[in-house]
């Protein structure tokens, strides 16, 4: 799980242009910091941070609780750091998490509904001489009908260079996270979805083997919320329980995001029915970085949990039984014929003895 302090690291995005001359590549680059925020590249650095205001000094990003309809004025410093001019494009995006579980922005041509489209800067660019400073405000205006609960993005410089050597565009982003709760009903709700397990034993057949539980965590409600996970299996009734070892927390899902998980469990007896429970404990921050535990989500699925080298062993014995059984009628039989013709002939042998003699 990422904290809300943590920094967000660099990326890099690719992205195709077609003009009537020629097909070039951009590439995009961003570090958007809950902090003090550094970009460096040979004679380009330059540091953004959170102006001090009357919402604080130091602050580490920039988080407000707005009502519909309301207005927020605030302002991003930006210092140049290197020995040149620079000509910086200043925007706001909509957050999204990644696959590697880090907040990230959408690129300046991704439509964006939420912050990026509600935080406007005073000026859409800022030219700043070497060792000097700039400070750039901007308003964040909240539609009447937002929608309650939270909504992350955040506030971008961007520079964008030619790379002769590459042949592409590089652009390098620096930005502030924006947190804002929009006033209303709070509903936080984590779901389990597409719970799944599948067993695979081992060539001992009375050995244990492995479960693998997959799932999916899907945030249904409006705030955003990381959780604990605690994973286990079990066989029929719930005997033989085994529970997985520790499962990292989810990371920081925004509303209406999902996250997959696979959990190995090792040391699992072979039940036949096996059952597999995922117990989420979401975790809600609120806007003082407080961590409020919500009571727990609980789902559970069954699948098979079968050795086969048991089965196998399990069917030649019960071939050698019925072949020995087979075998065994078999030869009673036989033995009831040879018994009955044996008879036969001795009676006929004494019916003979008994006839009379014609000299």
């Amino acid at each position: 799980m990422h904290a809300p302090t943590t920094r967000w690291k660099t990326r890099i995005t690719t992205i195709l242009r077609t003009t009537a001359l020629s097909l070039l590549a951009a590439a995009a680059a961003v570090s958007v910091g809950t902090g003090p925020a550094h970009a460096a590249d040979g004679d380009v650095a330059w540091t953004v941070r959170t102006a001090s205001n009357s919402y604080g000094a130091s602050r580490s990003s920039y988080s407000y609780s707005v009502n519909p309809g309301g207005t927020v004025d605030d302002a991003m410093v930006v210092a140049n750091r290197g020995p040149v001019p620079l000509n910086l494009s200043v925007y706001a995006a909509d957050g999204f998490t990644t696959d590697a579980g880090q907040l990230d922005l959408f690129t300046k041509d991704q439509k964006s509904v939420a912050i990026g489209a509600w935080v406007r800067a005073d000026q859409g660019s800022v030219t700043i001489q070497p060792g000097k400073t700039a400070e750039v405000p901007f308003r964040i205006s909240v539609p009447d009908n937002a929608t309650p609960g939270d909504h992350v993005g955040g506030i971008l410089t961007s520079l964008t260079q030619p790379d002769q050597a590459q042949g592409i565009n590089v652009d390098r982003r620096l930005g502030i996270r924006i947190k804002l709760r929009v006033g209303g009903e709070l509903a936080p709700r984590l779901s389990v979805e597409n719970l799944h397990v599948a067993y695979a034993g081992t060539a001992n057949p009375f050995g244990e083997g492995d479960a693998t539980v997959t799932y999916t965590i899907h945030n249904t409600g409006n705030t955003t919320l990381s959780s604990k996970q605690a994973v286990s299996v079990s066989g029929p009734f719930g005997w033989l329980r085994t529970r997985a070892g520790e499962v990292p927390a989810s990371p920081d899902l925004l509303p209406g995001e999902s996250w997959a998980v696979t959990v190995p469990v090792h040391g699992v007896a072979p039940g036949v029915r096996l059952a597999a429970t995922a117990i989420l404990t979401p975790l809600l921050t609120d806007a003082s970085g407080s961590i409020t535990p919500l009571p727990v989500v609980r789902s559970t699925t069954h699948g098979w949990a079968v050795s086969w080298m048991l089965v196998l062993l399990v069917v030649v014995l019960v071939v050698v039984i019925v072949g020995a059984f087979v075998l065994k009628r078999r030869n009673r039989v036989r033995r009831a014929h040879r018994e009955n013709a044996r008879v036969e002939a001795a009676v006929k042998q004494a019916l003979r003895a008994k006839e009379p003699r014609t000299d």
